[in-house]
């Protein structure tokens, strides 16, 4: 298991989110009060650092950004922009194989230099976010390319409370 160092711990009281990637779900953390909990989908090729390895990366990061705001759910994302469609069965039917970003971004940016940050295992230069996926994904199981997947009306819930610069804390 990866070990937080202590000056990247969270805020005493403020708001902070745990993935547990073994279990498969993120909890939303109000201090040291466990809140809210998320199925998640995460790297189906394991975790790992390295930019090109499809694995959700460790330690801990903060939400960079926190994109989407104001479009409707469902809405598909193509490089951090929503495109101006709404996903359907359809619109997957005619697109196989494509990896969904929908309804929500938040983008992370790693905390610790050398783990997630910098080199070639900077986690914001990766593209590593929280994201929405089809209602088909699976979620408590890895399938995604690196990110974290989550269901879109948990996302929603979730980019209400987790504003750029809340911490986010991966572990294995």
């Amino acid at each position: 298991m990866h070990t937080p160092t202590l000056e990247a711990l969270p805020p005493a009281g403020g708001v902070w989110l745990e993935i547990d990637i073994p279990s498969q779900r993120l909890v939303v953390w109000h201090g040291d009060v466990a809140g809210a909990v998320y199925a998640v989908s995460t790297g189906e090729a394991g975790v790992g650092q390295r930019e090109g390895s499809g694995q959700t990366p460790l330690g801990w990061h903060y939400v960079r950004a926190a994109i989407g705001d104001g479009e409707p759910s469902g809405a598909v994302f193509r490089g951090r922009h929503p495109t101006g469609e709404v996903y359907s069965e359809a619109l997957a039917g005619a697109q196989p194989g494509r990896d969904w970003i929908l309804t929500r971004i938040l983008w992370l940016c790693g905390l610790e230099r050398g783990v997630n940050r910098g080199g070639d295992v900077d986690s914001q230069r990766r593209y590593i976010y929280l994201h929405g996926a089809p209602p088909s994904e699976p979620m408590g199981e890895p399938r995604s390319h690196g990110c974290v997947r989550l269901r879109d009306e948990d996302l929603l819930a979730l980019f209400a409370i987790a504003v750029p610069g809340t911490p986010v804390w991966l572990h294995d």
